[in-house]
């Protein structure tokens, strides 16, 4: 009985025909809304860094040189290709591409590094504008993440000051 279903299997693959593509001759035509690799415009870059801050991959990392120097690496080894960095950017400077050809053998055909000259405001002396109380609760100070190691570092400045938040309340004890 064993041969029969063999044989009945082999028969009905010979009568499908051709399912494959013949992708490398024609591919086919990619959806409208496809998103590939993000890209990186550093000429539209501020800096502000709202990519890097809402990667749900940390596939972004952010360091600053000195105030007006910040650098932007995407690794892109774990990108899931959400497109969420290119949703968040103030000034459009991150497209995500309409290419689906992204295997390599070499990880620096995905990376892109860019260096940034954050000037600043002549009137207020910011780089960028000011950030809601919302995003104020997220990372103060200057980022530094590690771009050798390639990790994204958690490490806040925000403290409290030396003034208590609140006064101690004395209490008396009997």
């Amino acid at each position: 009985m064993s041969w029969w279903s063999k044989l009945t299997e082999a028969l009905s693959g010979l009568q499908a025909g051709r399912v494959t593509l013949d992708y490398p001759a024609r591919p086919r035509p990619l959806p409208k809304r496809f998103r590939g690799r993000p890209i990186f415009k550093a000429e539209q870059c501020i800096g502000c860094a709202g990519c890097a801050n809402n990667c749900p991959a940390r596939e972004i990392l952010v360091f600053d040189v000195c105030q007006e120097v910040r650098i932007l690496k995407y690794l892109g080894r774990r990108c899931t290709y959400c497109g969420r960095c290119a949703d968040l950017c103030p000034e459009k400077a991150i497209t995500m591409s309409q290419t689906a050809d992204l295997a390599t053998d070499r990880i620096a055909d995905i990376q892109q590094h860019l260096e940034l000259f954050m000037s600043t405001c002549q009137r207020c002396g910011r780089c960028f504008t000011e950030p809601s109380p919302i995003e104020q609760l997220k990372l103060k100070g200057y980022r530094f993440d590690d771009l050798g190691n390639e990790r994204w570092i958690y490490r806040s400045q925000a403290v409290l000051g030396r003034n208590d938040a609140v006064d101690d309340i004395p209490l008396e004890l009997d």
